[in-house]
């Protein structure tokens, strides 16, 4: 009686038989895995515990220095016109953007007309 409990008999409750998988299947789960293993960009440049070495810490390093800035959408919005961005949000440019603004046009204005005479 000691396999029997107060809920029902314990084999109904536990997996007896031998579970058997084929080798394909085993071999795409570790594909599958390897797949996901490496992700971009995951080693940081500052990370003090990145166990790459010296020489490709050195590597990136310089690599780095040719790379041009990544900018994003609003910054190369912002240098064409500086109350571009908040107008591509639907919002109403701040009164430092209208200024920067202006200042810009009276520049580009001044510079037009002392390159004129």
């Amino acid at each position: 009686m000691s396999g029997n409990s107060n809920v029902g008999n314990s084999a109904v409750y536990e997996a007896g038989d031998q579970r058997t998988y084929k080798d394909s299947e085993l071999q795409q789960a570790k594909d599958e895995a390897r797949f996901h293993e490496g992700k971009p960009n995951s080693h940081l440049a500052q990370d003090s515990k990145d166990e790459r070495s010296i020489a490709n810490k050195l590597a990136r390093e310089e690599k780095r220095e040719h790379e041009p800035e990544p900018m994003s959408e609003e910054a190369r919005a912002a240098q064409i016109d500086a109350t571009l961005p908040a107008k591509l949000h639907g919002n109403e440019p701040s009164k430092g953007a209208k200024i920067d603004q202006e200042l810009k046009d009276e520049e580009e204005e001044y510079l037009r007309r002392k390159g004129k005479q």
